[in-house]
């Protein structure tokens, strides 16, 4: 049993009509493996292997060069990696062969363990997670730049900005901002999304000292270490 999920052999994970017709098929002990790809207008198709674990973990083997050694990546990393344009919409951007067609991840059964552990994670009393905004200071003009911390990729995004020191306004995908954009007045800045207190400081119900959503298994910081070697115990 992995952080309370019993592992499932790859064998049973999917049936034989979800897996019909899917290239690079291969069976794991608790994981599916497909070859999967995303398509960059300018760089053209990224290829990679992807791994359906049963407790819903994603990970993802670059083969985009003979010599890319990026082989534990999240799909929204491998997103980034393959110079995506529209990035941060990796279930619709990365795709699978199937039937010899590319075909969105987010229309095959794939995404089924994912969506699983997605709905178990960490959640206040009120059914929202507990993760406010918080931010993050460009490296570049000074400036701090909210990172909404809603769902898994965002909490990705927002953890490895802290472990960038040169971390940038031009980082920052989503919110499409630059250096020349003004910082957040101090009275906006106040509001982070807390569920009971709009202007909360920091509370049981909007700040999380780990779980599912904001701890990575792909990552080799010290607290996601811990946090995985934790939930083992």
């Amino acid at each position: 049993m992995e952080n309370g999920v019993e592992k499932e052999s790859g064998s049973m994970m999917f049936s034989e009509e979800e897996l019909k017709e899917v290239s690079g098929l291969k069976k794991g002990g608790d994981f599916v493996e497909v070859t999967c790809g995303c398509t960059s207008h300018r760089y053209g198709d990224a290829v990679g292997k992807l791994r359906v674990f049963s407790n819903g973990h994603l990970e993802i083997a670059c083969e985009c060069t003979p010599g890319c050694d990026e082989d534990k990546l999240s799909p929204a990393a491998f997103e980034k990696h393959s110079g995506r344009e529209t990035a941060r919409k990796w279930k619709n951007n990365i795709w699978l062969m199937v039937n010899g067609e590319k075909v969105s991840l987010s229309k095959t059964a794939f995404l089924k363990y994912y969506n699983q552990a997605s709905k178990s994670i960490h959640k206040s009393h009120n059914g929202r997670v507990r993760h406010r905004d918080e931010f993050v200071r460009c490296s570049g003009c000074n400036k701090e730049r909210r990172l909404r911390l809603r769902a898994k990729e965002e909490c990705r995004i927002h953890h490895d900005a802290l472990a960038d020191a040169n971390w940038k306004c031009s980082d920052l995908l989503y919110d499409r901002i630059t250096c020349d954009d003004d910082e957040e007045r101090a009275s906006r800045r106040v509001y982070r999304g807390c569920p009971r207190s709009p202007t909360c400081k920091g509370c049981t119900s909007c700040v999380c000292f780990g779980c599912e959503i904001c701890r990575f298994s792909d990552c080799n910081c010290q607290t996601c270490i811990d946090f995985f070697r934790n939930a083992e115990v």
